[in-house]
């Protein structure tokens, strides 16, 4: 599924500075989107739904609302057969559902470390490799020249 390099209003400058890091790339918007488009044509998009809904999890203030989104997070990514079941090892699953029925804000923080690293280093070289990421860094640098040499 190619990117679709209209979509994106970063500049060339930022889309370059996706290649720094994940974390460069996820802090962006648009890196967010374009990995994101990358990842469900992988089929692994649920690494990313994961990490982000762990993102906003962290930020929940509410102890009602810890319980009730702890466990959409459980149900979604965590519980076996889970629809968007992540690749964790047995420890960590475990470790989370005997702890569920009291989360704390750091309840999914080793599941959420194992996903990051499984994207930084598996995902996100391929991205970086991607025809998708080349042709969108491509299209910009085209893009910057005919505005700056109208000329061309």
């Amino acid at each position: 599924m190619p990117v679709k390099c209209c979509f994106y209003r970063s500049t060339t400058r930022e889309t370059m500075a996706w290649s720094e890091s994940v974390d460069a790339l996820l802090a962006n918007k648009d890196g967010l989107a374009a990995f994101r488009t990358f990842l469900k044509s992988e089929f692994s998009e649920e690494n990313i739904e994961f990490w982000l809904a762990c993102e906003d999890f962290r930020k929940t203030k509410s102890s009602t609302k810890i319980a009730s989104k702890a466990q959409k997070i459980y149900s979604d990514f965590i519980q076996a057969d889970a629809p968007k079941e992540i690749n964790i090892d047995f420890r960590t699953r475990n470790h989370i559902s005997q702890n569920i029925s009291e989360p704390t804000l750091s309840c999914f923080d080793d599941a959420q470390r194992l996903i990051y690293s499984l994207m930084a280093k598996d995902s996100f070289p391929r991205f970086l490799r991607s025809e998708e990421y080349k042709e969108l860094v491509n299209k910009q640098q085209d893009g910057n020249q005919k505005r700056w040499l109208p000329f061309l």
